[in-house]
């Protein structure tokens, strides 16, 4: 029987495992190492396979509530000037559960924070850990915390990001993998011609357009970024506004606004490869800390929340732990790759430099877009 488990990050992996936990009466100690317990506020899309995690773990309707749920769950693809290439349709999860909800991330956090309250879960915020004894497989592990108290768990999990401090502790340092791709996010008021989900095609670059509230919406463009170049914070809103200088229909007035820097976030992006095992005795990896993937097919949070889900079942009237977290990564290994796999492709196909080969992928979205939808969202729907 587990006495406790210690999740390290407050993250969508650690918050949505506490709370698949707790529902389990399972003992949770949650640590962020961050006081203010908040994520930057742009935007996140969430597909069925996330929206049924959500579902399980009871917060679905929240969710829906706190965000936009696409009225046809479909995509309108756009070239850069503005005329359409084709439009998908994405699949429910079930009868009540939608195809694709949009959401500010804080609002998504806000959720997820107000169960791990609600459930009684212990959280310890602006703290971290300096010290793990985990020699001996067969005993609890016990951990050192920067406020000077210890604590014993039987299951540490890493949930701490893209730089975890857990995995460091495990395998060394493992560097995330620089894509090439930088990611640009503007948060904006929703203007009523604008309710569905827009992605536009440039040539070398792409631009969405993604309600998340009545009220609101986000723009997310992605670029190639030879060399990860830095860019000063207080030039993101230039900058923004200038790599995509060429996209015209709904994004123009979109553009054309941003000029507050608060309202515009940059990130590198980057992914992790990191190869099984995802644990070492009573300790494991989840979520971005073992698989953080880029964001073309949107599916990165949707997969930390299938890993919470997940491990709080199989550790559901566990006794043999070590036993019970290697199954775990052999279960969600294959599928968290195929999502990497998919992503990248979408995002360097995306990436077409030139205007011979931006038209030619624009026909072939034409004739195949749907039928790549439904397959990648049929493997997406067998068991996880």
């Amino acid at each position: 029987m587990l006495n406790r488990v210690v999740i390290v990050g407050g993250g969508i992996a650690g918050s949505a495992l506490s709370i698949a936990l707790a529902r389990r009466h399972i003992p949770v100690t949650l640590i962020e190492r961050e006081s203010r317990w908040a994520p930057a506020s742009s935007g996140i899309f969430i597909y069925c396979n996330g929206l049924l995690a959500l579902d399980q773990l009871g917060v679905l309707d929240d969710i829906c509530a706190s965000g936009w749920v696409s009225p046809d769950g479909g995509n309108l693809y756009l070239s850069e000037d503005g005329s359409t290439i084709t439009h998908t349709v994405y699949p429910r999860g079930n009868a009540h559960v939608p195809a694709i909800v949009g959401m500010r991330r804080v609002e998504l956090h806000r959720v997820l924070a107000g169960a791990v309250e609600q459930l009684g879960v212990d959280v310890r915020l602006g703290v971290t850990i300096t010290a793990i004894d985990d020699t001996d497989p067969r005993r609890p592990v016990i951990l050192t915390l920067s406020d000077g108290t210890t604590l014993t768990a039987d299951v540490l999990i890493g949930a701490d990001g893209i730089r975890s401090s857990i995995r460091t502790h495990l395998f060394g340092t493992i560097e995330p993998v620089y894509t090439g791709f930088g990611v640009w996010r503007s948060t904006h008021a929703k203007p009523a011609s604008i309710d569905t989900k827009i992605m536009m095609m440039g040539t070398g670059t792409r631009l969405g357009i993604m309600p998340t509230s009545r009220d609101e919406l986000y723009m997310f463009g992605t670029t190639r970024e030879p060399g990860k170049p830095f860019y000063p914070r207080e030039t993101w809103a230039a900058e923004m506004r200038r790599k995509f200088a060429a996209f015209a229909g709904p994004a123009a007035a979109l553009l054309a606004e941003i000029d507050d820097t608060k309202n515009v976030f940059y990130t590198s992006v980057e992914e992790v490869h990191l190869p099984l095992p995802w644990n070492r005795g009573r300790l494991l990896l989840i979520g971005d800390a073992a698989h953080s993937s880029s964001p073309f097919m949107g599916q990165g949070g949707a997969m930390a929340l299938e890993d919470g889900v997940i491990l709080a079942d199989m550790l559901d009237g566990a006794t043999d732990f070590p036993a019970v977290l290697e199954q775990f990564s052999a279960r969600r290994f294959e599928r968290c790759k195929f999502v990497q796999d998919a992503s990248r492709r979408v995002g360097e196909a995306g990436a077409a430099e030139d205007g011979a080969s931006r038209d030619s992928r624009h026909a072939r979205m034409r004739e195949t877009a749907q039928h790549d939808v439904d397959r990648f969202y049929q493997r997406i729907a067998e068991p996880a």
